[in-house]
């Protein structure tokens, strides 16, 4: 993680921690790194507009043009990027975090996030004030000062320098344009994905927990098109409501939803619905995991999993794991984090990859993690197969996982300490192929985060409490 990019994006409580002037300067850096034309697009957060109204400001003031696709989903600003042909695009989001928060995120042409290289750059732009700084300082030698260290950042700074020439007068400036049918063409490029599998969503009903976000608008559009009946709450937003008590991070009330309802599946998005989390007729929370589990058989089956491998983190359930191998399909996991799957996919070649979270990425489909479209494939598989709900996702059981986090003084040094690898090695030994163990730290507070699988609940927490223990002792 950078100075200001965090594993998504540059996030903090609006109007004190992530300003104005901060998202100023990255829309400026995103016309100026990427690209004259920058999609926007934000969620239903109160300070959204006032955010918006700022990066607009900064894309326009180094001359590029801002592209206002409103309140959507943050992948609609993915696929928007494409359908455009725009350089980039900007969301306004904090995805599931409190209303309070919020967030600022880049795509590049293609829809991807930022390598760290450009964020890099970027940082280095903001560091040193933006082009208005540049323009003043004349281009001087800050190579050979002790604010730069960075080569490749400043000759990046003075190239964008010598593209610009200076601040644009005030006839020269960029514009911001509405883009109009934004919601449109995000929502039918998710029914076109199901209907040109010759499927349709008829006799389907679906309970929606929109978590009153971006989502409200999306997808119980795409659902009621493709035939589904939809029943919804949270439909509706204040800017202060997202994500409270709501949505995919709180699923009481689609299960309340559910058992009022009758319906056959319920489906629940967090603020910005690049994730999403399902629920059974019974209550059973469908997770990331389970998601990923019956879209990549469903995919092997039809012969489009590519490399006959699914991606996902080193967080996953170890009955995710038992599943692919039963479906001869091969599992690579990665670092916790959207990015470090996305990562992993491009490299190899891989088509689907995801999070216990819900957070699922479809290369087929489009370029980040999208939760309608997600949702979308996953009820295909359920139709296809001609079962329920319930049989769909019995393809995998879940281990009984224990997670404690351990608040302690340092971080330093975990990871060679002997007295942490040795009580490892003995839950590891006990456990064999029928647990699993995951010790590590996090990456934002002083914790060691202890998780064991074991095929009992007892088992679990006896090993991860004997484990947390040792933590404890050693490191507080």
């Amino acid at each position: 993680m950078g100075k200001y990019f965090g594993t998504d994006g540059v996030r903090g409580v609006a109007n004190t921690e992530l300003t104005n002037r901060m998202a100023y300067l990255l829309g400026q850096a995103a016309a100026l790194f990427m690209g004259p034309n920058i999609v926007i697009g934000k969620d239903t957060r109160l300070s959204g507009d006032m955010l918006e109204a700022a990066a607009s400001a900064g894309i326009m003031s180094a001359g590029g043009t801002a592209l206002l696709a409103g309140i959507v989903p943050t992948p609609a600003v993915a696929l928007l990027v494409n359908e455009l042909r725009a350089d980039g695009g900007l969301v306004i989001s904090a995805s599931h975090n409190p209303p309070e928060y919020n967030g600022i995120k880049l795509f590049d042409a293609n829809g991807f996030k930022l390598p760290d290289e450009v964020e890099e750059k970027i940082e280095a732009f903001i560091d040193y004030g933006g082009l208005e700084s540049l323009v003043s300082a004349g281009d001087p030698d800050v190579c050979e000062t002790e604010d730069w260290k960075n080569d490749l950042a400043y000759c990046s700074l003075s190239s964008i320098l010598d593209g610009v020439g200076g601040m644009l007068p005030g006839d020269a400036v960029g514009v911001a344009i509405p883009v109009e049918d934004a919601v449109e063409i995000y929502v039918n490029h998710a029914v076109e994905s199901v209907k040109s599998q010759g499927l349709d969503f008829s006799g389907l009903h679906i309970a929606l927990d929109a978590g009153h976000g971006a989502s409200a608008l999306t997808s119980r559009l795409a659902f009621e098109r493709l035939g589904a009946r939809v029943t919804a709450i949270n439909e509706d937003f204040n800017g202060v409501d997202i994500n409270v008590e709501c949505g995919s991070t709180c699923l009481t009330p689609l299960h309340d939803l559910m058992a009022e309802c009758g319906a056959d599946v319920g489906v629940a998005h967090d603020g910005d619905a690049d994730r999403v989390m399902l629920m059974t007729p019974d209550g059973f929370e469908i997770d990331g995991d389970f998601v990923e589990a019956v879209l990549a058989i469903d995919m092997k089956e039809r012969g489009v999993l590519a490399g006959d491998t699914a991606v996902s983190t080193v967080m996953c359930n170890l009955g995710f794991v038992k599943a692919m191998e039963a479906a001869g399909i091969n599992v690579v996991q990665t670092k916790v984090g959207d990015r470090y799957v996305l990562e992993e996919m491009r490299a190899s070649g891989y088509s689907i990859g995801g999070e216990q979270s819900g957070h699922m990425i479809l290369l087929d489909y489009n370029s980040t993690g999208d939760g309608l479209m997600t949702a979308c494939q996953f009820l295909a598989a359920v139709v296809r197969s001609g079962g329920s709900i319930a049989d769909a996702v019995s393809v995998m059981q879940r281990f009984p996982q224990e997670l404690i986090n351990v608040r302690v003084a340092s971080k330093d040094g975990w990871e060679d300490n002997a007295a942490i690898a040795d009580a490892v090695r003995s839950a590891e030994e006990t456990l064999g192929d029928t647990g699993r163990v995951l010790v590590r730290a996090s990456g934002t507070e002083p914790l060691i985060r202890v998780m064991v699988e074991a095929a009992s609940a007892e088992d679990a927490v006896s090993h991860a409490q004997a484990i947390a223990q040792v933590v404890e002792r050693v490191l507080s």
